[in-house]
């Protein structure tokens, strides 16, 4: 009788002190990731701060194959939420704050853990990359998921692994993203024509997108300094494309309402007059242009269409580069001159 009251007592010394232990452990937990993408932060902030992009790559929402989600009318944006049913447990997450293009602040709450905060900032790099840092965190945790923490390890170590996975098909996911294009041909039309402020240049084709980007600068800033009111979309006009030796030459040109007098020996003054061509449109990065250009060439023969040996080879903008961080965005049209 006296060894078992001895193995009570020692039963209960066991239960105080774990109780002692677990009482005296933080009130709070915080795991953060981080992953350098090579995206600007405007492409990843609008991707994550639409709940409809969250099916694909958080690894709770890939991994269960009975997950069950639930759009609510708002997905993007403050107020924004989504949820989620599955085997596992269910789940809702909801916008609080955001600053675009630099930080979103959310809650989630998940099963029987506490409610937790999600925060998440996007840091620009010089060279175009980002930093993209997610934090999970929770204050006032109550003594059973401290005593639940002890038995089964933190939440670093539970679901650490999970967050750095889920960012890295974050990663892939908008990079995918940011290839998407699409080529239409859009058939027989009629440009207008009319004035235009251009400058003449040769280069390598590898250096060619680099090229049109400084003299989009370049004639953009002398009309604004002097008034000229642009008439559409910059677009060049090509001259001579040699791919065997790598060198294009072109002239970058920004249509005018009226024919203008330039004040640069450079800047030149041009008319184009109207023409019958076929059209295509690219919707995505300006590395597709060759194919676009291929696509639209083939048009021709295969549709009984004759090229007009002379005729104006255009490529219009418009789309700026420089305000559509986003590559898949960008939209160009082409022109190739036919023949009557």
């Amino acid at each position: 009788m006296k060894a078992l009251k001895y193995v009570f007592f020692l039963l209960l010394i066991i239960i105080i002190g774990l109780t002692i232990y677990i009482a005296v452990q933080p009130n709070s937990y915080e795991v953060t990731k981080t992953r350098t993408i090579k995206a600007p932060a405007t492409v990843i902030y609008d991707h994550v701060i639409d709940f409809k992009n969250w099916e694909s790559w958080p690894v709770w929402s890939t991994e269960d194959t009975d997950i069950q989600i639930t759009y609510p009318e708002k997905t993007k944006g403050i107020d924004a939420s989504y949820s989620w049913k599955s085997s596992t447990g269910t789940g809702t997450v909801n916008t609080i704050e955001t600053t675009p293009n630099s930080s979103i602040n959310q809650h989630i709450l998940y099963s029987e853990f506490p409610k937790s905060d999600i925060d998440w900032s996007f840091t620009p790099n010089a060279d175009g990359s980002t930093d993209v840092s997610w934090t999970f965190s929770s204050k006032n945790l109550p003594f059973k998921f401290k005593a639940f923490s002890i038995l089964s390890g933190s939440m670093e170590e539970r679901f650490g692994i999970n967050f750095d996975q889920s960012l890295e098909r974050l990663e892939r996911e908008v990079l995918a993203d940011m290839k998407k294009y699409s080529i239409e041909i859009d058939g027989v039309t009629q440009y207008s024509g009319g004035f235009y402020i251009y400058t003449t240049m040769s280069c390598k084709i590898s250096q060619l997108e680099t090229e049109i980007q400084k003299l989009l600068q370049k004639l953009s800033s002398y009309a604004t300094q002097n008034n000229i009111k642009m008439a559409g979309a910059p677009f060049v006009k090509y001259h001579n494309w040699d791919d065997a030796n790598n060198a294009v030459m072109f002239s970058f040109c920004i249509p005018t309402t009226d024919r203008v007098i330039t004040t640069e020996n450079d800047l030149l003054t041009g008319q184009i007059m109207p023409f019958k061509a076929v059209k295509a449109t690219l919707h995505g990065d300006y590395s597709n242009l060759k194919e676009a250009w291929r696509k639209t060439m083939a048009y021709l023969p295969n549709n009984g269409l004759i090229l007009a040996e002379e005729g104006p080879m255009l490529e219009t903008y418009p789309t700026d580069p420089r305000n559509t961080p986003n590559p898949a965005d960008l939209v160009t049209h082409l022109y190739i001159a036919i023949q009557e």
